[in-house]
């Protein structure tokens, strides 16, 4: 945690929620863990705001300790329907408790959880199910089309695209609870099967100690770790086509998954488990990416990797400037000499947060930084780690080193990186104390080409910078020899979240118009469907509408705008012209 400040501190909230309280549904992760920002990086964020310490002297929105209260919004479920989830679920799995309503109401981007803080309860499922196998799945789906109720699906909930939303009410499967099982494991094939709300922690313990508990000749890893690992599922990660942070070697979800059992409203799907066919469309390929549309995600299978961390090599580089540090990063991923696990490159206004945040600021490589012409709001981190076999993982880091050399980087050790470590799980944390003060935090990504990178990285945070005294980071994580993404972060006072959804709408504006992809790993979701049929074209976004038309005729698996497939004209954002 960070030191105690010389001057003037906020009073960061630092105790645990309340059970039934609002913050405990708003609030991110572990209820005992608190995360605030040290001296230096306040004071920081106070000059860009423009802001003293009056402004932090209250909390300028809801810190949500008063018991969730759904009075005002009461469950409109016919009782003959809960009736009948209770015959197949028992009493204790199904629900219409306000507490638990709420909770897998609203995800996790920003406008969510400033909902949740004014009380905006706009979209709320009447009842939510805890099924725990497959065959029960079958039975609530065939119901619900018979009745024509709305069908909803709540993983982990770390949606940041309104993913989870009930737009149209009616039921919420909560797949913590029970459906979080693994169902086999495979050595030989090097595959696990998991039901879809296995979490990240579950699935990989699991794989770390599979010498016990499956009598393996080794440890395995999944190799996929997205920020929100700890509390997001399996399922969520490959409904919306996730990355981890060890994309770069390990690949995305999409190259992970093997195979997928879906519950749809015309039966069960199950895909092949093969590694490669010629069998026509790729199948796995058309339903990742539905995010429930199509249908439940019940079970999915993994390949899985031998998990050998004690041959990790960790670095970091400072780069002088960012076009120095693209050229760089490009060469390291088609040079053809293997790729590292952790990829990550920072731009200048990143690099500049991340000294403070990760206390490089308090070592003697700060200053070291400016003697040798490494200057502020100039300089790029560049951080990894590698992954894989001993060799392997040498000769990885000795062409990252010399290519880093060449385009005039400066070794940072593996301090770094430690560093970044440490905090990559726990970063949204400091989000929820930033909050209680109105200062806002949220983010958006997006694939470009090595060839327009740097355009879209100007034009993007140009728009981003359109609103006056506003943080915005940007770094690449996930890169390939064609291209990478780009991650922008903005930081900035703001307490309304109708004024947030004007100024995101802008950002989306900005990258549909800079000819990036829309979204690299977040998904689509409701937040971002106006933009997709813009962004593909419309004859071939009308490929969706036909696999929905087929999947689901009557739209009943999470309408009110996923992906767009019921959204109206009127509504959806047609800016570049394919």
């Amino acid at each position: 945690m960070a030191k105690k400040y010389k001057d003037f501190e906020p009073k960061w909230i630092k105790e645990r929620a309340p059970k039934d309280s609002y913050r405990s549904i708003f609030r991110w992760g572990d209820p005992d863990f608190v995360k605030y920002p040290k001296e230096s990086l306040y004071k920081m964020m106070k000059e860009k705001f423009d802001v003293t310490d009056e402004y932090f002297e209250k909390y300028n929105m809801s810190t949500g300790f008063d018991s969730v209260d759904l009075s005002k919004y009461p469950s409109k479920i016919d009782s003959k329907h809960l009736k009948y989830f209770i015959s197949i679920l028992g009493q204790d799995n199904v629900s219409t408790k306000d507490y638990d309503r709420l909770s897998v109401a609203y995800g996790q981007t920003a406008y969510d959880l400033m909902r949740i803080r004014q009380h905006k309860f706009e979209n709320l499922p009447d009842v939510v199910l805890y099924p725990s196998t497959t065959q029960e799945v079958e039975k609530i789906v065939a119901y619900c089309v018979k009745h024509k109720i709305p069908l909803y699906v709540y993983g982990g909930g770390s949606s940041v695209t309104r993913g989870v939303e009930c737009v149209k009410n009616g039921v919420s499967l909560d797949m913590r609870k029970n459906f979080n099982k693994v169902l086999a494991f495979n050595e030989i094939d090097q595959t696990i099967t998991v039901q879809a709300g296995c979490s990240g922690p579950k699935l990989e313990e699991t794989l770390n100690n599979a010498v016990n508990l499956f009598g393996a000749k080794r440890a395995y890893t999944c190799g996929h770790f997205p920020q929100s690992f700890e509390y997001s599922s399996v399922g969520g990660w490959t409904v919306t086509r996730g990355s981890g942070q060890n994309s770069t070697y390990y690949g995305c979800i999409t190259d992970i998954v093997l195979s997928q059992k879906y519950v749809t409203p015309i039966g069960v799907i199950q895909t092949s488990h093969y590694s490669r066919e010629a069998t026509g469309p790729n199948l796995n390929q058309i339903m990742m990416g539905s995010e429930g549309t199509f249908g439940v995600l019940t079970e999915v299978t993994l390949k899985i990797f031998r998990y050998m961390p004690e041959n990790r090599i960790r670095f970091s580089y400072m780069f002088k400037d960012w076009d120095s540090a693209m050229k760089a990063a490009r060469e390291m991923m088609q040079h053809e000499s293997g790729y590292s696990s952790v990829f990550r490159l920072s731009d200048p206004e990143e690099t500049s947060m991340m000294l403070r945040l990760y206390n490089v600021d308090d070592t003697p490589l700060s200053p070291l930084l400016d003697k040798f012409g490494y200057k502020e709001m100039e300089r790029c981190m560049f951080l990894g780690f590698t992954d894989g076999e001993k060799g392997y993982c040498k000769n990885v880091a000795k062409n990252i080193r010399k290519i880093a050399k060449a385009y005039g980087a400066m070794s940072m050790t593996g301090y770094v990186c430690k560093s970044w470590e440490k905090g990559r799980f726990n970063d949204p944390y400091l989000r929820d104390t930033l909050m209680d003060f109105g200062v806002v935090t949220d983010t958006l990504e997006c694939t470009v080409n090595w060839s327009n990178m740097a355009k879209v990285h100007h034009d993007v945070r140009e728009v981003c910078h359109a609103l006056p005294h506003t943080i915005v980071t940007t770094h690449m994580s996930h890169c390939y020899p064609q291209g990478a993404n780009l991650y922008f972060i903005f930081i900035t006072p703001m307490n309304d979240a109708e004024e947030f959804k004007r100024y995101h709408t802008t950002i989306l504006d900005a990258i549909q118009k800079s000819g990036a992809a829309i979204s690299h790993h977040h998904g689509i979701g409701k937040m971002f469907a106006p933009w997709l049929e813009g962004y593909l074209g419309k004859k071939e976004y009308g490929t969706f509408k036909a696999l929905k038309e087929y999947f689901d005729k009557d739209y009943l698996m999470n309408p009110g705008g996923t992906i767009g497939l019921d959204l109206p004209d009127s509504k959806k954002k047609f800016i570049k012209e394919k």
